[in-house]
């Protein structure tokens, strides 16, 4: 089974790009469409031109990088399930962070 480890790290992380990269264009997708709905205009195609207002570039800028982070991590979590489904357990990459509060030992005082 060791031998199939390499593979599997491989292809989860073929895999889990691939599903960042498709989030990302979908995230770019529905931030273009909302931003017009919301604001009446293109989103800007580049934030750091000093023609584009401060606010609306940091507006852009906040809400751009949470939308792309979030849709990011949405799908290295969905990777990252399918992987532990198909093999067992989780990828190499991912380990438990231990945020499990319920097997957290009390803080020393």
């Amino acid at each position: 089974m060791a031998s199939q480890e390499p593979s599997n790290s491989k292809f989860f992380s073929a895999f889990s790009l691939v599903a960042a990269v498709g989030a990302a264009a979908v995230a770019k997708k529905v931030l273009t469409t909302s931003w017009r709905a919301a604001t009446g205009k293109n989103p800007p195609a580049n934030p750091a031109d000093p023609d584009v207002g401060m606010g609306e570039a940091v507006m852009f800028a906040a809400v751009s990088g949470t939308l792309i982070g979030v849709a990011r991590m949405l799908a290295a979590r969905r990777a990252a399930d399918y992987y532990a489904k198909s093999t067992g357990h989780l990828p190499p990459q991912l380990k438990k962070d231990g945020q499990d509060a319920s097997k957290a030992s009390a803080p020393q005082s």
